[in-house]
């Protein structure tokens, strides 16, 4: 367990290790601790306080039954254990209310009397308990509202979190405020979806509903937009945006948000960004050489991606020599990942492939990719056991595969050979069971 807190960057802290380096003068440089914070409360450090002792053992009880799934008990020990909060110095307050509000939070959802009223109450405690967790408080408190239903109170607490300062706390939290911004922004969107439905457009009387859902649009776009500006992983709110420019017809527009998301260096590596262009691509019928550059890209990232299958076929139907070579590096890099082990259409890709490389002469493509498989593919794809699993399965599975086989193998190779057992055994058995059939349906 210790190795891998320190492969993931645990910060192992002692409560009382914080609270005595304040107490030697250390408490104005000491920065606060970043988080996954693991905290130790049963070992006794110097200098130990029978408050900050009571507050160890608290924790420690808190954390047995929790583990013991005992929620009454440990919401009771939580209780006491908010005493804590009375300490005076920052940093012990500031990891000791990161405490209370997950272990809070996590109580909470687990006790089998909790009240929504409950949750309002403790999340409203907690934000201005630390206040500089303020803003992600409001938005686990907005996600808890969304859960349960509650759209409009989940908006609000945004709405509110969005307009919410606090000298330099809230100053040095842009990135926090930006994604307040944009999940209010995805609120918006919603109510914007909820009004597109009801409005026909084809009635005057829908005028005022279509103002009212453009105002939604407006609401939603300029944050939505400015999220663009940051860093990140933003799927859904990009899905968003491009949605709107669509449906008020900016095809321009949203093609380029696709593609600054996918090919901006500012952003992390994300093959859902090369999903979205390449559907939006294929929805406005854009050229094939368009299609096949954002599925190469999507290849490099991630090479069992089902998109790899369909990238496949349109190399197959292109039939240039490049191509068809292309098209041999996707479905053999497809075919090693486990997911696609049993997948027919796969198999029936990769023996068309292999049928139109000797019909056009280009079978030198085999070696280079078959060299580096060679000696773990027939033991990861054409054991014994395989055509067995296969053929229950689905015995037409079993055929495609022999095929691919005896072309990288011979036809003499075990799984071949396995194929032709079985098939002999089914083929043997309908003819034991057939006159038996004959002879049941000829009885009076």
């Amino acid at each position: 367990m210790d190795d891998l807190d320190a492969e993931l960057g645990v910060e192992e802290i002692h409560l009382d290790d914080i609270w005595h380096d304040e107490l030697e003068g250390e408490a104005e440089t000491a920065k606060q601790p970043s988080l996954p914070v693991k905290v130790q409360w049963d070992k006794e450090t110097r200098f130990e306080t029978g408050f900050h002792r009571s507050a160890r053992v608290c924790l420690g009880r808190i954390n047995d039954l929790l583990l013991q799934q005992r929620w009454q008990e440990a919401a009771e020990y939580m209780i006491s254990y908010t005493e804590i909060l009375e300490d005076t110095t920052t940093t012990n307050q500031l990891l000791a209310c990161e405490i209370i509000w997950k272990l809070g939070t996590a109580i909470l959802h687990q006790h089998p009397n909790a009240k929504p009223e409950d949750f309002n109450s403790f999340y409203e405690r907690m934000k201005h308990t630390g206040v500089k967790g303020y803003l992600k408080i409001c938005l686990e408190h907005s996600f808890h509202l969304l859960v349960n239903g509650k759209f409009d109170d989940a908006k609000r607490q945004l709405s509110v979190a969005e307009s919410w300062r606090y000298g330099k706390v809230s100053a040095s939290q842009p990135q926090m405020v930006k994604l307040v911004q944009a999940y209010r922004s995805f609120l918006d969107y919603f109510t914007w979806l909820k009004k597109k439905s009801s409005v026909s457009g084809d009635d005057d009387s829908d005028a005022s509903a279509y103002q009212e859902m453009h105002i939604y649009f407006r609401q939603a776009s300029v944050n939505l937009q400015e999220i663009l500006k940051e860093p990140g992983v933003w799927d859904p709110f990009i899905i968003s945006y491009v949605n709107m420019l669509e449906f008020y017809g900016d095809q321009e527009g949203a093609l380029n948000v696709l593609k600054e998301y996918a090919y901006d260096n500012r952003f992390p590596s994300n093959p859902n960004a090369h999903v979205y262009l390449y559907q939006h691509l294929k929805k406005h019928d854009a050229p094939e050489k368009k299609l096949i550059q954002v599925l190469q890209i999507l290849h490099a990232l991630v090479p069992c991606h089902e998109l790899m299958l369909e990238f496949c076929h349109i190399l197959l139907q292109r039939e240039k020599e490049e191509d068809l070579r292309e098209a041999l590096t996707v479905i053999f890099s497809l075919l090693d990942y486990s997911g696609w082990k049993d997948n027919l259409e796969a198999w029936c890709c990769l023996r068309d492939l292999l049928k139109l490389l000797k019909k056009k002469k280009l079978k030198r493509f085999i070696p280079e990719e078959w060299e580096s498989r060679g000696p773990w593919w027939p033991a990861y794809h054409f054991r014994t056991y395989q055509a067995h699993q296969n053929f229950e399965l689905n015995p037409e599975l079993v055929k495609v595969k022999a095929v691919v086989a005896a072309a990288l193998l011979g036809n003499r190779c075990i799984y071949c050979r396995t194929k032709n057992k079985l098939i002999a055994e089914t083929r043997r058995e309908k003819q034991r069971t057939a006159p038996l059939t004959r002879r049941t349906r000829g009885k009076p």
